[in-house]
């Protein structure tokens, strides 16, 4: 195996936050020359999106929760799972293993760790995860998409790198596209998302917020809403009751192209929603899920809020009324939008794929690369977002 063509093994539980900057990293690498196998569960197996290329080896993934009872169980098949990948390790050869976090990472990086394998971890959020906590200390590496991730431990910071959060290739394309034109009395579309799976208290809560702008607003609107499948006949009767023309569905095949002519995008916060919006350069109105864990939504909310890219309002806020006043507060003037995606787009990192490429490539070929630490990365591009922005505000 020459230093130009190297095998490295992903791992990643089977989400979509997890999954998809691991299919980003994948199709550099491939581009790169190297060989690229993925590590993960059933669902990641099968989740739409993984490139052709890349084989993917399903392994038990213990979960460890508040039951003690179920530990044991959950030891059994971490111990499975870190001997089926020891045995992928010994016929693939890797140079790296990167994880992803979820659950089936875990098995991976001790099998890599035992089997004297580099590794690196990527965290999606602002908030280090469970797995990649426990793994933090083994690695060689941390990369991070956030200049501030909490819970990662002070001690860990000559390893930490920040490179961003990949994006899918067709989202990044719309990098350099001009914010979308909008004048005083032009339509102005609106995609509402809430995660893969949607959100209830979005289909309860846009369409009365909608209904309870001004007149001469509420005109202009056009919805592109997801909902949950059970849901879509209540939102769509609301939306129809209040007069405002919404296109509705469970799921969007062509997210890439509705982001494209998006002048407001109200929904989660998930990592991925965050990298897409700064990637592209959206405005935004975020409602971080109040459940999710170690609070990690409304953490990945603190860069680009405090930027003037989007607004949060918490779930215990998130009310018609409510929604209806950021709204207007954004809306009203089509200049406040454009400055908002200004302000958005400056948060991106669209160098985060091959940055991280460039971090996993230090193994097993040059010296460990010490570049994009913190602070580092916004630099480039900064005339590029001059050019956006003015685009936007004609």
């Amino acid at each position: 195996m020459t230093g130009s063509n190297r095998h490295y093994v992903l791992a990643a539980g089977g989400t979509g936050g997890h999954l998809i900057p691991a299919f980003a990293l994948a199709s550099e690498l491939e581009r790169r020359g190297h060989h690229v196998a993925l590590v993960t569960d059933e669902r990641g197996a099968n989740i739409p999106g993984k490139p052709d290329f890349l084989p993917a080896h399903i392994i038990p993934a213990g979960r460890f929760g508040k039951n003690p009872l179920k530990w044991l169980e959950g030891l059994r098949a971490v111990l499975e799972g870190r001997a089926m990948a020891l045995r992928l390790f010994k016929n693939f050869a890797p140079s790296a293993v990167i994880g992803f976090g979820g659950y089936p990472a875990f098995p991976a990086l001790l099998a890599a760790r035992k089997a004297r394998i580099p590794s690196l971890i990527h965290e999606q959020n602002a908030v280090l995860g469970r797995v990649n906590r426990l793994l933090a200390r083994q690695v060689d590496a941390i990369a991070t998409a956030y200049p501030d991730v909490k819970r990662l431990k002070p001690k860990y910071a000559e390893k930490v790198h920040l490179v961003g959060n990949p994006v899918r290739a067709n989202v990044m394309a719309l990098r350099d596209e001009p914010f979308p034109h909008l004048s005083e009395d032009g339509l102005l579309r609106v995609l509402v998302t809430g995660g893969s799976q949607g959100a209830r208290i979005l289909s309860e809560v846009v369409p009365d917020g909608m209904a309870m702008l001004p007149p001469a607003l509420r005109q202009r609107l056009q919805i592109t809403q997801q909902c949950r499948p059970e849901d879509l006949e209540q939102v769509r009767r609301r939306y129809s009751e209040h007069d405002i023309p919404a296109e509705l569905a469970s799921y969007f095949d062509d997210m890439d192209e509705r982001l494209a002519d998006t002048h407001l995008y109200i929904g989660r916060a998930g990592a991925s929603t965050i990298a897409e919006l700064t990637a592209v350069g959206r405005p935004a109105i975020l409602v971080p899920l109040a459940i999710a864990t170690d609070d990690h939504q409304a953490a990945n909310t603190q860069e680009i809020v405090a930027a003037g890219g989007a607004r949060s309002i918490r779930e215990t806020r998130f009310t018609a009324k409510e929604l209806a006043k950021q709204i207007k507060a954004l809306a009203e003037q089509p200049q406040a939008l454009a400055t908002a995606a200004h302000a958005a787009w400056n948060c991106g990192r669209p160098h985060a794929v091959s940055d991280l490429a460039d971090l996993v490539e230090s193994f097993g070929g040059a010296d460990m690369m010490d570049v994009i630490k913190v602070g580092g990365n916004n630099a480039r591009g900064a005339s590029q977002g001059a050019a956006v922005a003015q685009g936007a505000a004609t």
